[in-house]
């Protein structure tokens, strides 16, 4: 049925399609702009009317009510016209009560909606907190997660590493190599070190012993000396006598041994 509404309305004559969009071109125009429909909506709640120009209910309730009380307050017998007015009367207070009753449990209905939207909201907000705690705690865990991420990285580079390298026995092996070359060289260094003391006090003893010689030496020269020195003089004590002889010219007594003396400086 819909795709049949559908196609009447495609096979609609032109002049019909202008003239619904020109009342769509005039339903633009409203009686009021926008801006004054809250005013306009205001005094419709408050006097009770539906239309811009329909008279308030408030105000025909008080015309039903004071064309009651003028026809009691008459002297002639106009029961009738009473129980009419009394009626109407009370037909107004009805049809005025009922949007009263209507406002009100409106007024409820918003009420408990307001409430329930306070709850929803409170709970919005408990539920915001709990969401921004848990991703307070999932960007710690996050981190925590990268950290132990990078240590399983870290250990697998490592552990490469170590499958690169040679078994655990071959290098114990050559470990204890190098630890007998070591032994072995440590050894060799202490036996160095002792042949180097030894030679140490080798050489420090003949260095004494050449201090010793040459101090022999040279306490021997010195005597020789002191004793060449002694026979010499001794042969020349021996050999100075007392000649003395008279230089008849000078008329001076001199011995042999000046003379010579003299004749060498001549």
């Amino acid at each position: 049925m819909a795709s049949a509404g559908a196609h009447q309305g495609s096979q609609l004559p032109a002049k019909g399609r202008k003239l619904s969009g020109r009342r769509e071109e005039l339903a633009v125009h409203y009686a009021i702009s926008p801006l004054e429909d809250d005013p306009v909506i205001k005094q419709r709640l408050l006097t009770r009317t539906t239309t811009t120009r329909g008279e308030p209910p408030l105000k025909k309730l008080q015309k039903k009510f004071v064309a009651f009380a003028t026809e009691i307050e008459k002297d002639t017998d106009n029961y009738v016209e009473c129980e009419k007015l009394y009626k109407s009367f009370l037909q107004e207070i009805t049809t005025f009560e009922l949007p009263l009753l209507r406002t009100k449990a409106v007024i409820d209905a918003n009420r408990r909606e307001k409430d329930n939207f306070n709850e929803l909201q409170e709970q919005l907000s408990q539920q915001i907190l709990q969401a921004q705690s848990d991703i307070e705690d999932l960007k710690k865990q996050l981190e925590e997660s990268k950290i132990e991420r990078q240590h399983k990285e870290e250990c697998e580079a490592i552990r490469r590493l170590i499958a690169v390298q040679p078994p655990r026995s071959e290098t114990q092996k050559i470990i204890s190599e190098l630890e007998k070359e070591i032994a072995a060289l440590e050894a060799a260094n202490t036996a160095a070190s002792r042949t180097l003391d030894l030679r140490k006090k080798q050489f420090s003893l003949l260095l004494h012993v050449v201090d010793e010689l040459q101090n022999t030496i040279d306490e021997e020269q010195r005597n020789l000396a002191e004793e060449l020195r002694n026979a010499v003089e001794e042969q020349k004590l021996s050999l100075e006598e007392p000649m003395l002889t008279v230089d008849s010219e000078a008329g001076t007594a001199i011995t042999i041994s000046e003379q010579s003396e003299a004749m060498r400086i001549d």
